[in-house]
């Protein structure tokens, strides 16, 4: 594009050099005319044609210094090529993986139960507590359980349920993470000069969103451990309130019989 506007800008000199000349070219011989032309040419051939050439060999030199340094085709080739072997390889191995069945229950309502586990759907909430349900049973009515015992069992399945619907959002996001990655790869193995920046800030924003679901399964691994200590502090402070009542139930009995 430089070179095309030089050359106009040159070519409109000329013509204006040659227009405001015109008048003395009338005026004059053949000679005189082919003089002037002569001179013309001479003048874009060794001043501004050099200069062209200059900058034709600035460009050729900024090109091969890209091709060979800044952006080398070799090494982009190779390393193309090797991106997209190594993910033959690995895609082909983890889809074997993925593929390998790992369902364990037998039972139809337990069979149910994991299957609905191992969706990886959120949108499958409202089946999995229903089947939670059925699988680990109600909560005791209030004439059939104490009301102790039912807030624990209550906040136990509250507690079991969550875990569970964590466990399957993560393993929805897992798969999620897993078609950006596919994507990047791809995006890498086709990836033009100078877009690595790019590729390496998506990685960058997928790698935030793995760690932000790790940091809720912890939460939700220590919500566990939280409930489990109270579960069990609560066992202990129902069996000290039975002793309590125990002993007051012998006292009793033993001050009528001292009557």
């Amino acid at each position: 594009m430089t070179q095309r506007r030089f050359h106009r800008s040159l070519l409109t000199v000329a013509s204006i050099s040659a227009l405001l000349l015109m008048p003395v070219a009338a005026n004059a011989g053949m000679g005189d005319i082919i003089s002037l032309l002569t001179t013309i040419t001479g003048t874009l051939k060794n001043g501004v044609g050099q200069l062209l050439n200059g900058i034709q060999a600035i460009n050729a030199g900024m090109a091969d210094l890209q091709n060979r340094v800044v952006w080398p085709v070799n090494v982009i080739s190779a390393t193309r090529t090797s991106v997209t072997q190594i993910r033959a390889q690995v895609s082909s191995l983890a889809e074997q993986v993925h593929s390998i069945p790992t369902n364990s229950a037998t039972l139809h309502a337990s069979a149910q139960f994991e299957s609905l586990l191992r969706g990886g759907q959120t949108a499958n909430f409202s089946q999995i507590q229903v089947s939670y349900a059925q699988l680990y049973l109600s909560l005791p009515k209030p004439d059939q359980a104490t009301a102790i015992q039912r807030s624990l069992g209550d906040m136990n399945d509250a507690i079991a349920l969550g875990a569970l619907k964590t466990a399957t959002a993560s393993d929805q996001a897992s798969e999620h993470l897993l078609a950006i990655g596919d994507s990047l790869e791809q995006a890498a193995a086709s990836a033009a000069p100078g877009s690595a920046p790019i590729l390496i800030a998506q990685a960058q924003v997928s790698d935030l969103e793995s760690q932000a679901m790790l940091h809720r399964i912890l939460a939700v691994q220590l919500r566990q451990e939280a409930a489990k200590l109270a579960y069990r502090n609560a066992l202990t402070k129902q069996s000290a309130e039975a002793n309590k009542n125990l002993r007051n139930n012998l006292q009793q009995i033993f001050n009528r019989t001292m009557r």
